[in-house]
């Protein structure tokens, strides 16, 4: 039985709606499971809400209804945006589901079963927007900023259930050593190990000034913390505890897609819970970074939070997709600015991919009634062509591999510039006028097989333009009945398919 590839989102705060940050994580994720399916892989794409805690209880009251009233209204702008989005997650899992309280209680019991988790009591700071424990370090960081930018603290001190962290801090620093890939980029895991060379303090792990939460197994005047809830919707999502198929085919995840601000969480924290409940880890925690507004951090207050929805009805989902995993690395911060998607749109999309596929299908319907013409013979320039579309899904394959969606864009358009350059130096309206019949039919033929390899290459992040460049091709089979390895077959298009040029791809817009 082969293991499928298990790829998921960190769980999204119920307490506002989506923005930029949720889309961002939400279509890198999706994108790494089309990959996945491309290759052959069988997947699992998790997401979905994280609905407890101390915040969203009084958010819940300060609109004067419950909190799971709050949860159901919130949780539906997050599933109407990965449709919105063209999103194919597996599963949506919520952390007010039984099947998820059923698998905190088993975690909670076998660590407990383990001897790391005993009852003392709590005295320190609380972070309430973020759900976390404060540190004297934090709180010097915190106290240090101008008081509009500080987060809410509050001083806690209640009798708490502790998990042993401390116990942890060793063989954390020696599975980051055995396991460098755990963490990525890799300067983020310099960043979480020096964390935990610094020394972990055992964790609070329950809570008793407020109810909305899963309670402690045998004490429910305790909840269970809520990012000890939360990081184990991962688990519950396959299966776990009740589902051994299931969840023997999916575990251990391969990646967790995180923002870098609960990294700290889930490369510190969810390991040493994992590793003292006796489960394996997951592969990898990859951390991308954070988007600024035209320069300026996101913030209700100055009422610049771009709300994804809008962006896609102005622009596209398909240009949404491919402008945030093109304009930066994954894993750096990168601003948003309309602007920045116009040039990428008229630049990369119009000027480039359109137009290749535009004045391709044209032609065709120009010099050969809309059919694709057979080749008889090919000559060194078109066989480099053949190569380097070969080359480029070997290398976008193994970019992909990286998660580094930037390159893989950056290499596929690298290939369709080439393209364009070999139309252009092919001239095929010359050897039209030519009466070079033969040579036409070629070199249209040879740019047709380019666009069925870029036609494959984009699904992933462009699915529904890759439809239509496909349909344009006159293709019977379905795309998604095609695998990376039928894009290094040249030929795939095949000779006699009617094309149809249609409308463009992608119009051009205007900066305002």
């Amino acid at each position: 039985m082969s293991k499928s590839f298990y790829v998921t989102t960190p769980i999204y705060y119920v307490n506002d709606v989506p923005h930029i940050g949720h889309a961002y994580t939400t279509i890198a994720a999706d994108v790494i499971a089309r990959f996945k399916r491309l290759q052959g892989h069988k997947v699992f794409f998790l997401t979905g809400t994280d609905e407890h805690g101390q915040k969203i209880e009084r958010t819940a009251e300060a609109n004067g209804e419950k909190p799971i009233e709050l949860a159901d209204r919130v949780v539906k702008g997050f599933q109407n945006l990965s449709q919105v989005l063209n999103i194919t997650n597996d599963d949506f899992i919520r952390t007010t589901e039984d099947r998820h309280r059923i698998s905190v209680e088993e975690i909670f019991k076998r660590v407990e079963a383990a001897g790391d988790i005993y009852l003392s009591e709590y005295e320190g700071w609380y972070d309430v927007r973020d759900e976390a424990f404060i540190t004297e370090t934090q709180l010097e960081e915190i106290l240090s900023l101008p008081e509009d930018k500080r987060p809410i603290i509050e001083k806690v001190k209640e009798e708490s259930y502790f998990f042993r962290l401390s116990k942890y801090q060793e063989p954390l620093l020696e599975y980051y050593k055995k396991h460098p890939e755990f963490v990525q980029p890799s300067y983020r895991l310099n960043e979480v190990s020096r964390f935990v060379e610094g020394g972990l303090r055992d964790l609070s792990i329950s809570r008793t000034t407020f109810t909305w939460g899963i309670p402690v197994p045998g004490n429910p005047k305790h909840v269970i913390y809520v990012w000890f809830d939360a990081l184990t919707n991962y688990l519950t999502g396959v299966g776990f505890p009740d589902n051994e198929k299931m969840l023997s085919e999916n575990w251990p995840a391969d990646v967790h897609l995180v923002g870098k601000d609960i990294l700290r969480f889930h490369a510190v924290y969810w390991p040493a819970f994992l590793m003292s409940a006796g489960i394996e880890l997951p592969k990898t925690v990859f951390a991308h970074g954070w988007w600024t507004v035209e320069g300026e951090k996101m913030s209700k207050s100055v009422g610049n939070v771009v709300d994804p929805n809008q962006v896609v009805e102005e622009f596209g989902a398909d240009v949404f997709r491919y402008f945030l995993l093109r304009e930066i690395p994954f894993g750096q911060d990168g601003d948003f600015s309309k602007s920045a998607i116009v040039a990428r749109v008229n630049g990369d999309l119009a000027n480039g991919l359109g137009n290749l596929v535009s004045r391709t299908l044209g032609m065709i319907e120009k010099y050969f009634d809309g059919k694709i013409p057979e080749p008889t013979s090919l000559n060194s320039g078109d066989e480099a062509i053949r190569d380097k579309a070969i080359a480029t899904v070997d290398l976008v394959e193994k970019q992909m591999n990286e998660i580094a969606f930037h390159k893989a864009l950056v290499s596929l358009w690298e290939y369709i510039g080439d393209v364009n350059k070999y139309v252009d130096e092919s001239a095929p309206w010359t050897l039209a006028k030519e009466n070079n019949q033969e040579r036409l039919g070629a070199v249209l033929w040879t740019i047709v097989q380019a666009i069925g390899v870029i036609t494959i290459l984009i699904c992933p992040f462009m699915p529904k333009s890759a439809e239509e460049i496909w349909k344009k091709l006159g293709s019977v089979d379905p795309l998604n009945s095609k695998l990376l390895s039928d894009a290094k077959e040249w030929g795939i298009v095949k000779s006699g398919q009617i094309v149809e040029k249609g409308q463009s791809l992608f119009p051009r817009f205007e900066d305002k």
